[in-house]
């Protein structure tokens, strides 16, 4: 199992990005975890087969329709074995 912590940066709060992510993620079949920090961006969390989150980092670079993602900052860490995809 694969498990990457992402930082979106853009305009990707108040624009349901989170929301999206959630949905998104589980239809990938993702686990993990989204959340807003601070200084406007979002970080994630995601754990699953490295195919797939391949495919949700690309996803995740348009996000939903009122978002702009400028730039996504990964980092390969290891899997903490989550049941779900929750936003926090």
């Amino acid at each position: 199992m694969a498990a990457v912590r992402l930082i979106l940066h853009g305009k990707v709060q108040g624009v349901f990005y989170r929301d999206w992510t959630v949905s998104t993620a589980r239809d990938f079949g993702l686990t993990g975890w989204v959340r807003n920090l601070p200084d406007d961006t979002v970080e994630a969390w995601l754990e699953g087969d490295g195919t797939a989150i391949d495919r949700m980092i690309a996803a995740m670079q348009d996000g939903p329709p009122r978002a702009r993602v400028d730039n996504v900052d990964r980092e390969d860490v290891e899997a903490e074995g989550f049941g779900s995809f929750d936003r926090r």
